[in-house]
């Protein structure tokens, strides 16, 4: 099937930006009859016809927020929700949630949704998956949106060239195999998340990077994979403690897999910190609760969600990216103290 050419196409063969071409087919500004001659040649030559949903985008005046995310029940969604929607609030915008299970699929479906609708901002709430196909994929909806006049940002860390903000996934994860290793801890256990999320590569590589600093080795078998929810934490806790039955410290890659590792240690009679200390990651409202309270590392979850907002419905800085990295901080409660230590 022949390609339907595209405004990106015309503005090519015109050798003209994007910006140009679409201003001289929508008529919206004057420009230099030069180009405007080039730019209709082009159009002509390709048979080009404007989409009338890119231009719904380009001219709307539609207060929509799009908002992609992984999971809204995962507490680190809701607070990223939270801190979005209360920014939105004070500029009479509308958020609309779309929620991708995970799914690389239908997060690119949403995008294309978004992209047809009048919808002027999009937020991706979630990190970028390590797939040069969905990579790619991902970047050529963005651009698209972009050039059609849209603004988009994402938080976490994504291979698509868009906005951010990004929290320091890498730094908080060094502290904390650091701050393990000082305790005493040799032989501890990982539980991560999904290998294809970037956050799950970054916190790997802080946290080995932390061990290594500590002159500390990995076991072979002390990584077991999750996929963020309780009962893969809890699965995961039992493999770890069937692998490496003499490790004192788990460490799951978020604090909703840390809960799901607690109730797996006390259905085998051990005692935290006391026999195993256990650590999490983002630092969720309920963290601080839990029996003993959970170590973790704190993530901004509210205000990324906030500067997220703020961000995407200011202007562009040209072709510049503004990329806002946001500290983590190391927070050390009762479930972690030297091994063998109450």
């Amino acid at each position: 099937m022949e390609k339907t050419p595209t405004i990106s196409d015309v503005a090519r063969l015109a050798g003209v930006s994007v910006a140009t071409a679409s201003r001289t087919l929508s008529r919206a500004r004057r420009v230099n009859p030069e180009l405007q001659e080039r730019v209709l040649a082009a159009a002509r030559e390709l048979s080009y016809a404007p989409n009338p949903h890119a231009r719904a985008l380009a001219q709307a005046t539609d207060a929509t927020v799009g908002v992609v995310v992984h999971d809204i029940s995962d507490p680190y969604f809701s607070e990223i929700a939270s801190g979005l929607l209360g920014a939105a609030s004070g500029s009479d915008r509308l958020v609309v949630f779309c929620n991708t299970y995970r799914d690389p699929e239908r997060e690119l479906a949403y995008v294309r949704h978004f992209r047809a609708q009048r919808v002027q901002v999009l937020i991706l709430a979630g990190s970028g998956r390590e797939d040069r196909e969905f990579g790619a994929a991902m970047a050529e909806q963005i651009r698209g949106f972009e050039a059609a006049g849209g603004r988009v940002v994402v938080i976490g860390r994504h291979y698509a060239l868009a906005d951010a903000v990004l929290p320091d996934n890498v730094g908080g994860a060094r502290a904390l195999a650091l701050a393990l290793a000082e305790m005493g801890h040799r032989r501890v256990g990982l539980i991560s998340g999904p290998p294809q999320l970037t956050t799950t590569s970054d916190r790997l590589a802080g946290f080995r990077r932390g061990l290594e600093e500590a002159r500390i080795e990995l076991a072979p078998d002390a990584l077991v994979a999750g996929d963020f929810s309780r009962e893969s934490g809890e699965r995961a806790a039992h493999a770890l403690l069937g692998a490496l039955p003499r490790l004192t410290a788990i460490f799951a890659f978020n604090d909703v897999m840390a809960v799901g590792a607690l109730r797996a240690l006390r259905a085998r009679g051990l005692r935290v910190p006391d026999d195993v200390s256990i650590a999490g990651f983002d630092d969720i409202p309920i963290a601080r609760d839990l029996t003993p309270p959970l170590t973790t590392v704190r993530v901004p979850m509210a205000r990324m969600g906030e500067l997220a907002l703020r961000i995407v419905i200011e202007p562009a800085l040209g072709t510049a990216l503004r990329i806002e990295h946001l500290p983590t901080e190391l927070t050390l409660r009762g479930s972690t103290s030297r091994p063998g230590t109450p």
